[in-house]
């Protein structure tokens, strides 16, 4: 509580684009997509979902709306990988609902664009990180959201799952106008399949605008 995470820090995720967040360890970048989720409040200052207050929204309503890929997530429950895809459509079903073939339908065709449809039937927790990664890339799928909060999703993943799952992001950001926000620590990645890049450091917008203006050798010396 004694330590100031950000200050004067001010930035926007534009409908329809893909935004790469970047910056060294312990610059903030997860702190700040937990404050963009609203699972965190900040003390000083707003953030804004379509002009609205996020933490004056129900948490549903946030749910269907934004969803979250994490570094990793522990499940202490022998949930399988169709289980664990199908929560995604936790926000759309009533108090006491239960899914229905719509439901069934979209998860498996999310299990399918991350290629694990075959691994529906297996526990979560007998996976490869790599496995579980694409499985919470297909939850969130599942979700249906118009923004999706990725924080190093392709950081336990071989190069050819990396460039796999990039190229499925910029897919749903062509198609369906999907908006992204990537948090990264592979520039190159970055470069390729960010339309704008964000660098924090320290707290604060160090350098914000395309990936040519903002992965330079001064911004990375410094």
């Amino acid at each position: 509580p004694e330590r100031r995470i950000f200050s004067g820090l001010s930035l926007s995720l534009e409908k329809g684009e893909i935004l790469g967040l970047i910056g060294p360890n312990s610059s903030g970048k997860t702190t700040l997509l937990k404050l963009m989720d609203g699972l965190l409040h900040p003390q000083q200052g707003k953030v804004l979902l379509q002009e609205k207050e996020l933490n004056r929204l129900p948490r549903s309503q946030v749910a269907r709306m934004i969803a979250v890929v994490p570094q990793t997530m522990e499940v202490p429950f022998a949930f399988t990988v169709g289980e664990i895809v199908l929560m995604g459509r936790a926000p759309h079903l009533t108090r006491f609902g239960w899914e229905k073939r719509k439901d069934l339908d979209i998860a498996r065709g999310a299990m399918a664009l991350t290629d694990v449809a075959g691994l529906e039937e297996r526990a979560f927790w007998e996976l490869s990180q790599g496995e579980k990664q694409r499985v919470l890339i297909a939850r969130a799928l599942t979700q249906e959201p118009d923004v999706i909060l990725l924080d190093e999703p392709t950081s336990h993943l071989d190069i050819n799952h990396q460039v796999e799952i990039n190229e499925l992001i910029r897919s749903l950001n062509l198609q369906k106008k999907l908006t992204v926000l990537h948090i990264s620590h592979d520039l190159n990645l970055a470069a390729e399949y960010c339309h704008r890049i964000v660098m924090l450091h320290k707290g604060s917008v160090s350098s914000v605008g395309t990936p040519a203006e903002v992965i330079t050798e001064e911004n990375i010396r410094r």
